[in-house]
């Protein structure tokens, strides 16, 4: 059996990594999307707090979560955004 798995949350870029971020997250949206299993993707800067972006992910099982994740890690994306703090809440992964 199969479960959905969603994560949810948001990221908190600091001031001097915003461009970079901003930059390379059309290319990371489209990347994830196009992946087998994805079924949204959402990255969307807040208007309120600087710096956040909320972050809303669905996928078909953990599989597909898990392939995610593994591609994002060694992607521009990945390397661009690696150590900025994330917040997220993941359900689903357990079976």
């Amino acid at each position: 059996m199969t479960h959905l798995v969603t994560l949810t949350g948001h990221i908190m870029v600091p001031p001097d990594r915003l461009d970079d971020i901003r930059a390379a997250l059309p290319d990371h949206i489209r990347a994830t999307r196009a992946e087998p299993g994805c079924l949204s993707f959402d990255v969307v800067e807040s208007t309120s707090i600087p710096g956040r972006f909320d972050v809303a992910e669905r996928f078909t099982d953990a599989a597909a979560f898990r392939a995610h994740q593994t591609r994002a890690a060694g992607s521009d994306w990945g390397r661009i955004s690696a150590g900025i703090p994330r917040d997220y809440v993941v359900t689903g992964l357990d079976d």
